[in-house]
């Protein structure tokens, strides 16, 4: 048993989440719409002041309505090549219907931010079918250290086995033994079983017992950690080839998701991390954590918009239900909600 000191620390909380659950990933949307718009409040307030200030005095969306909120979208770090790719969509709505009010520009946004994530493939997503044709369904986790990327792993875990499912996590970053730790203590949270091997040993086999030990005992899920290094690009694209080399040896789908996890809380920096990992590896969706303690959420439309890849997974807090399916309309309606 890993590091069971632990678990009586974490049991009582878990018992008061188990509470709360009402079924699974669809679980009490009153709630989840609550926890959405908790969340992005900080987001929202600063966008709301920002959009006040560009349209102070104007009744209708002009050249220097637009300029202005170029620059609201700018500092809500969606993105200088997201946010010229709205002004545009903006600018030919105003062409095309000749006169459109400032009251309408709230409208406008909705819809234009809606449309670039639906174009990303970013659905609504209120519930995680797997897969009928194979088990285990194994996810790849990966992310820089202190994103959040062990607590995502653990969450999902969780969601996963209220919904009935039989999970097992790998612990492939054998670098950091606070990693492996950290997993530990999530799988005796969560009552997972946690594969690992010594520190320093090849990610690559810590990958191939999991499935292997997945596969044999008939799970559902596989998620596995991997080193969140990134000073050494060459190395993690060796790592994370061999890795997936590995697994296609247990299951030739493996592995069937790569989630890339970002603390959405660092803006722009997220999105640098999320352009140098889609450099070194396929990256099939998105982890977005930590969005309730920053103005900074717009930045979830932008990497979606400049990556091309859905985000499947929010984070709103420290509870296991805060980690959110990504519902891209509700996440819109819930930034642009002025109450």
């Amino acid at each position: 048993m890993c590091f069971s000191l632990y678990f009586a620390r974490f049991a009582l909380p878990l018992q008061k989440e188990k509470l709360k659950i009402m079924g699974i990933f669809g679980f009490f949307n009153k709630d989840k719409k609550e926890t959405l718009d908790k969340g992005l409040q900080k987001t929202k307030t600063s966008v709301f002041d920002k959009l006040a200030r560009a349209v102070a005095g104007k009744s209708k969306v002009d050249d220097d309505v637009l300029d202005d909120l170029e620059e609201v979208l700018i500092t809500s770090d969606v993105g200088v090549d997201t946010t010229l790719k709205i002004i545009e969509r903006i600018e030919e709505r105003v062409a095309r219907d000749k006169y459109v009010s400032t009251s309408e520009l709230n409208g406008i946004l909705r819809e234009e931010i809606a449309a670039l994530l639906a174009e990303n493939n970013t659905d609504d997503n209120d519930s995680w079918d797997l897969p009928t044709d194979h088990k285990p369904y194994v996810i790849l986790v990966v992310g820089v250290n202190g994103v959040g990327k062990t607590t995502t792993i653990g969450k999902l875990a969780w969601q996963f086995k209220q919904a009935g499912k039989k999970v097992y996590l790998g612990a492939a970053d054998t670098f950091r033994a606070a990693a492996v730790e950290q997993l530990c203590i999530w799988g005796e949270r969560v009552g997972v079983p946690v594969v690992k091997q010594q520190m320093g040993s090849d990610p690559a086999s810590v990958a191939f017992d999991t499935i292997s030990s997945a596969k044999a005992n008939g799970a559902d899920v596989v998620l596995i950690d991997t080193a969140g290094r990134l000073h050494n690009k060459v190395g993690l694209m060796n790592e994370l080839k061999k890795i997936k080399d590995v697994m296609k040896k247990v299951m030739p789908e493996a592995p069937d998701e790569v989630m890339l996890v970002l603390d959405g809380s660092t803006g722009q920096n997220a999105f640098e991390q999320a352009k140098q990992f889609s450099a070194v590896t396929q990256i099939s969706s998105l982890a977005i954590t930590k969005l309730d303690g920053t103005a900074k959420g717009g930045v979830v439309i932008g990497i979606s918009d400049q990556l091309k890849v859905p985000v499947k997974y929010i984070g709103l807090g420290e509870g296991m239900t805060d980690l959110q399916l990504f519902n891209k309309t509700q996440f819109v309606d819930s930034l642009f909600k002025h109450e």
